[in-house]
């Protein structure tokens, strides 16, 4: 069931601000906790509350980050809610994204107190405000090879309540939290289908787990 907190499909917003962070991924549904302190990126916390609380988390492209002055990014990214906030006494924002939508950068637009901002084509994930309740075909081998790449990388998950989740709940939450390259991210988010994404994923896991061990770790 959606959160009556979240925006309806229709009423998604014609400019974003971003946050370009190599590593870290939102997806629908799924939370990202973020430690807000640079000054530009607390004004863009602080804007975003004033408004309809989204922002949309975007990678850089190549190895550049969200602390360069301008790098350049990848078309795709995703928006999310903010669904929790608190200050602190040394001046940062501790807060959860919740991801709601992604979309393909139609344009950039003039900074706002220092961060960037985008005008969002949303049309291409529609879909991502439609659950996704068909079951992947080949879930067992799937989880076999999830198991395997944890053991190989010393990942620990909690596998009864793995077990239980959806697979749209699932795919979209490993998307975000695996610790995969920023470029393999990338194109798992940019995979619209679900079943697709779960083939990339499954892959991707496989070689990782076999290959040379150089997978880049998620960073909020």
């Amino acid at each position: 069931m959606r959160s009556p907190f979240l925006p309806r499909f229709s009423d998604l917003p014609a400019a974003l601000p971003i946050f370009p962070l190599s590593g870290a991924v939102v997806m629908p549904g799924v939370q990202l906790p973020l430690n807000i302190f640079e000054p530009r990126y607390l004004n863009m916390v602080q804007g975003a509350l004033a408004s309809d609380h989204l922002i949309g988390m975007v990678q850089p492209r190549g190895n550049d980050d969200a602390f360069e002055d301008h790098p350049p990014l990848h078309r795709v990214g995703c928006a999310g809610r903010i669904t929790s906030y608190s200050e602190t006494n040394d001046g940062r924002i501790i807060m959860v994204l919740t991801g709601l939508c992604r979309f393909e950068i139609a344009e950039e637009l003039a900074l706002v107190d220092g961060y960037r901002r985008v005008r969002p084509d949303w049309g291409r994930f529609a879909d991502d405000y439609v659950d996704e309740t068909a079951p992947l075909v080949e879930r067992e081998a799937f989880m076999g090879s999830l198991r395997v790449y944890c053991e190989r990388r010393s990942v620990e998950v909690p596998w009864d309540d793995v077990s239980k989740m959806d697979d749209g709940d699932l795919i979209n939450l490993l998307c975000a939290h695996l610790p995969l390259g920023s470029e393999d991210k990338q194109a798992l988010i940019e995979t619209v289908n679900l079943h697709d994404r779960a083939q990339l994923m499954q892959g991707l896991m496989e070689m990782s787990a076999h290959g040379d061990m150089s997978g880049t770790e998620q960073r909020h």
